[in-house]
């Protein structure tokens, strides 16, 4: 993962981490489950602008070294890798 993205992935995460133990706190306190639902929703989906990201640096950079190095095996691997992935985040 390159140095930018990885600060990036970071930094998000803490994010993240901290809205998880806000909700935690939430449904300590026993909060209106509207509100929480609402701040579950922004967890997902700041959990997927992680996961594009990541995603995106695999694509260019993991797939791309493997595109540019020839082989073909690595190529196939990254592909089917990719393609799984795809299909996993689908469901």
């Amino acid at each position: 993962m390159s140095t930018h993205s990885k600060s990036a992935v970071l930094k998000r995460l803490a994010r993240i981490e901290g809205q998880v133990r806000g909700i935690a706190r939430m449904v300590e306190d026993e909060r209106y489950c509207i509100e929480v639902l609402t701040q579950l929703s922004a967890v997902r989906a700041a959990l997927a602008k992680v996961e594009d990201e990541v995603l995106a640096d695999h694509a260019g950079h993991c797939i791309a070294h493997a595109i540019e190095a020839g082989d073909k095996a690595d190529q196939r691997a990254k592909v089917d890798e990719l393609i799984d992935l795809i299909t996993r985040r689908g469901r």
